[in-house]
């Protein structure tokens, strides 16, 4: 039987009709990207057992699946839903309010609705993944990325290195667009106070 899927929708038929070939080739596209949103929320530590429950969510739910979205963004929508639960868990969750609330300089920039009060400086000229090509700041960067609330972290990741849409950071997350974009804009002021704190000393900034 042959293992090449034309279409997105012959391979969701063939994993509905439980072929092994069909798994086989969706890990092979999606278990990266899995893994990294996975990683982003949870932790090194807790990304595989995540991401095998995604799995099997996923598997006993693709009959269901109505391909309102690709299948790509159901299946991370799905591992952003095991991950969270994870963190609920383990009560490391920080809700948005919460995170709003604790930084004045960042709750000036949004109204009660979560809405820019001033629309934001354009980052793509000089984003955080542009900088990591500068080895000098590698290491800072990574650190600050790896200290980053759940949330916030699987944000910017998938943002600037998955290249995902705000459309479909907000189907994978499942938060409003207005919340996406606090989540982006907070973990990349986090990122470039690092930068800015490495160009005056020459050292990372110390975790909070």
């Amino acid at each position: 039987m042959s293992t090449a899927f034309e279409t997105e929708s012959d391979l969701i038929e063939a994993m509905a009709a439980e072929r092994d070939d069909a798994f086989r080739e969706a890990i092979r596209r999606y278990q990266s990207p899995m893994m990294a949103v996975a990683m982003s929320l949870v932790g090194d530590k807790l990304a595989d057992e995540v991401v095998q429950e995604a799995w099997l969510s996923a598997l006993r739910a693709i009959g269901s699946f109505e391909q309102r979205s690709s299948l790509k963004t159901w299946l991370l929508r799905i591992v952003a839903n095991e991950g969270k639960t994870r963190l609920r868990r383990e009560n490391r969750q920080t809700s948005l309010d919460a995170m709003l609330e604790v930084d004045p300089y960042f709750r000036e920039r949004f109204d009660s609705t979560g809405h820019w009060t001033a629309a934001p400086a354009a980052w793509e000229a000089d984003t955080p993944e542009a900088l990591l090509t500068r080895d000098e700041l590698q290491h800072c960067i990574e650190q600050t990325m790896m200290q980053l609330p759940g949330l916030q972290q699987a944000a910017l990741n998938l943002r600037e290195r998955q290249g995902m849409s705000m459309k479909e950071l907000c189907n994978i997350l499942e938060v409003s667009e207005s919340n996406v974009r606090v989540l982006l804009h907070r973990a990349r002021m986090r990122v470039f106070r690092t930068i800015e704190h490495f160009e005056t000393t020459g050292e990372c900034q110390p975790g909070e």
